[in-house]
């Protein structure tokens, strides 16, 4: 058993530690709360999750309107300039 990473006897260590701090009269509602505490985060995943699945089956898997087209240029174009090497020979 290995929740959050913590094992069977460190959980209980930390309840005998909980119930010698809270007592045997305060530790089930502190309990109780904890638990309803998990019980809301897992419904709010859930949900959350269900949402975010719908939304991916909702968009098509390639969108005709993503695609990309070369960029205009409205200069002129530049003229190119070829230089030649002048070569010196001996006579």
């Amino acid at each position: 058993m290995n929740f959050f990473g913590i094992g069977l006897p460190e959980m209980l260590v930390i309840l005998a530690i909980a119930l010698l701090v809270f007592g045997p009269k305060k530790l089930p509602e502190i309990g109780r709360s904890l638990g309803k505490a998990l019980r809301g985060f897992q419904d709010a995943s859930r949900e959350f999750e269900s949402e975010l699945k719908r939304e991916i089956d909702r968009t098509p898997a390639t969108p005709a309107e993503a695609t990309v087209e070369p960029p205009v240029l409205d200069a002129a174009p530049t003229e190119v300039v070829t230089v030649e090497k002048q070569t010196e020979t001996q006579a």
